[in-house]
C-alpha cells in the first residue's frame, strides 16, 4: 500500500511579529522525498546563514548521492542502520561539519548554529531526523501526536525533575538548545522510522509555531482546513496572533491515494 501512496506538500516561512529578520530556513526537495525545517541561532544574521547552509548541503548530499550511491561519504556507515537511514544521517553530520568549519574559520560567524528535523520519504515509508528542538508531528484519526523530542535545557529538567505546568511555564532558560547543527564538530542524530497511512499528515515546524500554538490548537487548524498551502498560512497567522514571539516555519505532507 506504502508504495501507491503520493504527497501532497506546503511550506511556509514567516518572520513572526518580534524579530527583524528571519534565521529559519526550510526546504521542499521533492525528487528525493525529501523535507527540512532549520532554525537558526547566533544573531547578527548568522543564524540565518547556519541555516541555509544546512538545507543545501543536504540539497546538495542528496543530489550527489541519488546519481551515484557508490560515492564514498565523508562518514562510516553505521551498520544497524539501513542504506537511507545512513543517507539521512550522513546528510545531517556533513551540514554540522561545514557549519563548524565555517564557524572557526569567520570570526563573525563564531558560535552559529541551526536546528534540524526532516522527513525522507523512502518506498517502504518515511525516516524522521532531528537535531535540536524543532519538531515533527503526525496528525493521524483526529489525533496529533509528537515524533520527536526537543534537546533543549527545558526538556531535559522536564524529564528529570518532573516539573510542574506552571515551573515550566516560568522556565528561565526557554531558548536553550543542548544539541544543535555547528556546536561541535560532530553531531548525534536521532531518528525514527514510520508507516504513513492514507490521509496522516506530518507537520515539521520551528518552535515559533510549537512554542506559540498549542497541539490542540494546530489540530484543530489543520482538520478544519483541507488545501495544504492554506493551512500552513493559517499556522503561521495564528501563531502571530498569539504575539508572535520567534520566526515561524511550517512544512505539511500528506499522503494521499
Amino acid at each position: 500500500m506504502g508504495a501507491l501512496l503520493r504527497i501532497e506538500v506546503a511550506g511556509e516561512t514567516n518572520v513572526g511579529m518580534k524579530r527583524t529578520h528571519n534565521e529559519d530556513n526550510f526546504s521542499i526537495i521533492e525528487e528525493s522525498g525529501l523535507y527540512i525545517v532549520a532554525d537558526g541561532m547566533g544573531g547578527h544574521a548568522s543564524g540565518e546563514v547556519a541555516s541555509k547552509m544546512a538545507v543545501e548541503s543536504m540539497r546538495e548530499f542528496f543530489h550527489s548521492t541519488a546519481n551515484d550511491p557508490d560515492r564514498t561519504w565523508p562518514y562510516k556507515m553505521d551498520r544497524s542502520k539501513g542504506y537511507e537511514e545512513n543517507r539521512l544521517v550522513t546528510g545531517i553530520k556533513l551540514a554540522n561539519l561545514r557549519i563548524y568549519e565555517s564557524a572557526q574559520r569567520d570570526p563573525r560567524q563564531r558560535g552559529m548554529g541551526t536546528t534540524i528535523a526532516s522527513l525522507f520519504a523512502v518506498e517502504d515509508g518515511v525516516y524522521i531526523a532531528h537535531v535540536g528542538d524543532s519538531r515533527v508531528y503526525r496528525i493521524r484519526d483526529a489525533q496529533i501526536e509528537l515524533l520527536t523530542d526537543d534537546h533543549s535545557l527545558l526538556n531535559d529538567y522536564v524529564k528529570m525533575k518532573r516539573l510542574s505546568p506552571e515551573e515550566i511555564a516560568n522556565f528561565p532558560h526557554k531558548n536553550v538548545i543542548v544539541r544543535a547543527l555547528g556546536m561541535k564538530d560532530t553531531v548525534k542524530v536521532d531518528t525514527r522510522f514510520e508507516h504513513p497511512r492514507e490521509r496522516d499528515i506530518y507537520l515539521i515546524c520551528s518552535d515559533g509555531l510549537s512554542g506559540a500554538v498549542s497541539d490542540e490548537e494546530i489540530l484543530q487548524l489543520l482538520r478544519s482546513t483541507p488545501d495544504l498551502q492554506s493551512a500552513a498560512a493559517k499556522l503561521i497567522l495564528r501563531a502571530n496572533e498569539n504575539g508572535g514571539p520567534d520566526n515561524i516555519t511550517v512544512v505539511l505532507a500528506r499522503w494521499v491515494a
